[in-house]
């Protein structure tokens, strides 16, 4: 029997995925450059960034549960909706009122709150859409959808900030989420209702909650990943304020020299998704290559600041081209292997976790950065993600491997 990913499940949630990820893109670049502009002041733009933050670490406690007891594609279809609403009520805002800092700071904090929901939303139900056996071919489609929409975009947004202004690029990114939303419509999933009957309560809240815990407890490989990730990411997070000023005063560098790192990698990205879409990988190999590229990747930001510039380049294409095929394998196993009445549960305590680590290891870093050359901080930095990735990946390897044993074969139709 021919079998193929692009079901109408899957083209329908790619396609509004595809929306929302332009829209988002656009309104993100004129939304950085709108209160700096507005204010001139580098701390209120801080200021932006911090707020942001703070639901990232409420709102997956808060509906987890709930998405683990409901059907999960209204939540989704309403997300976006809302979200679309509240980005064309921005942008008249902006056509007819005078820009207000702390207005902006409520409407910040309400778009946060909203897309983590939507986040933990998507996370739940994207796995629901891609047909049996055809993960890492799922996985591989989302994980380039936004660095290859980001190289389109990211020039695109330039231009229409200049030709259109910021109030219009939000007008057009609400247009687009509403647009996401139709199409996330007519998606037909059969969902469970597992409330059985009683009404959603602080008890069966506090209960599922204690149950997504103590399923996690019993889970030391799912741990260990989730630890090394958060922690690498939180590092990258952090180091990326030190390339910024590596590039800035260094003597033969520039800032256009480091923009061309973000081009490099995602060339690298884009060629590994390619591959990887097109290729099968044995699920008995791929803890050992995954656990042989986060090695490579830690070398490779050992050495980034030490070598001369094409080979800088060069090392960030191959560190796309690596990355990417590893992440595809881990989402691809860890979300087949999560029980699906878990799902919600289990991708809030990773977000929760990878967003508390960057916060924490983002000011670690920048505090190692006043002490140290950059070059430096950057080799210390990747050498303890290194230590990290043998304390939780290597030590948890078998439970680790497992988890990568269960991911099913990816049938080569399509």
């Amino acid at each position: 029997m021919h079998k193929t990913l692009w079901t109408k499940n899957f083209t329908l949630l790619t396609l509004a995925t595809t929306f929302g990820c332009v829209g988002g893109i656009a309104g993100g670049f004129a939304l950085s450059f709108l209160v700096y502009d507005e204010t001139k002041s580098t701390l209120a733009s801080a200021m932006i960034l911090a707020i942001r933050f703070i639901p990232n670490f409420v709102i997956p406690i808060l509906l987890a549960p709930w998405l683990d007891r409901l059907p999960r594609k209204p939540f989704l279809v309403a997300a976006d909706a809302t979200n679309g609403i509240l980005y064309a009520l921005g942008g008249l805002y902006l056509l007819y009122c005078p820009f207000n800092y702390i207005t902006y700071c409520c409407f910040s904090l309400l778009i946060a709150s909203l897309g983590s929901f939507d986040m933990l939303t998507y996370d739940s139900i994207y796995p629901n859409v891609i047909p049996e056996g055809m993960e890492s071919k799922g996985y591989t489609i989302s994980s380039m959808l936004y660095p290859v929409l980001s190289t389109i975009m990211m020039p695109l947004a330039a231009i229409l900030m200049e030709k259109i202004g910021v109030a219009w690029i939000l007008i057009l990114q609400g247009f687009l989420s509403l647009l996401a939303a139709l199409l996330e419509a007519q998606i037909t999933l059969k969902e469970q209702n597992r409330m059985a009957g009683e009404p959603f309560s602080f008890r069966v809240w506090l209960h599922d909650l204690q149950d997504g815990i103590s399923y996690l407890k019993k889970e030391p490989g799912l741990r260990g990943v989730f630890n090394y990730v958060a922690f690498t990411n939180g590092i990258s997070t952090g180091c990326g304020p030190l390339l910024v000023a590596f590039f800035r005063v260094t003597p033969g560098f520039s800032s256009a020299m480091y923009a061309l790192f973000s081009v490099a990698e995602s060339i690298g990205r884009s060629i590994g998704g390619v591959l990887h879409y097109n290729i099968t990988i044995p699920p008995k190999k791929k803890f050992g290559f995954a656990f042989f590229v986060y090695h490579v990747y830690e070398a490779l930001d050992m050495c980034l600041l030490w070598i001369p510039y094409p080979f800088m380049l060069l090392n960030r294409a191959v560190a796309g081209f690596l990355g990417i095929n590893s992440a595809i394998m881990r989402q691809s196993a860890v979300q087949t292997y999560i029980p699906d009445r878990l799902r919600a549960r289990v991708s809030a305590y990773q977000n929760i976790l990878f967003f508390a680590t960057s916060s924490v290891l983002t000011l670690v870093v920048g505090f190692l950065g006043e002490l140290f050359d950059y070059r430096v901080c950057v080799s210390i930095c990747a050498a303890s993600s290194l230590l990290v990735c043998w304390c939780t990946i290597g030590r948890n390897h078998k439970s680790i491997h497992q988890i990568y044993e269960t991911a099913k074969q990816t049938d080569k139709a399509d």
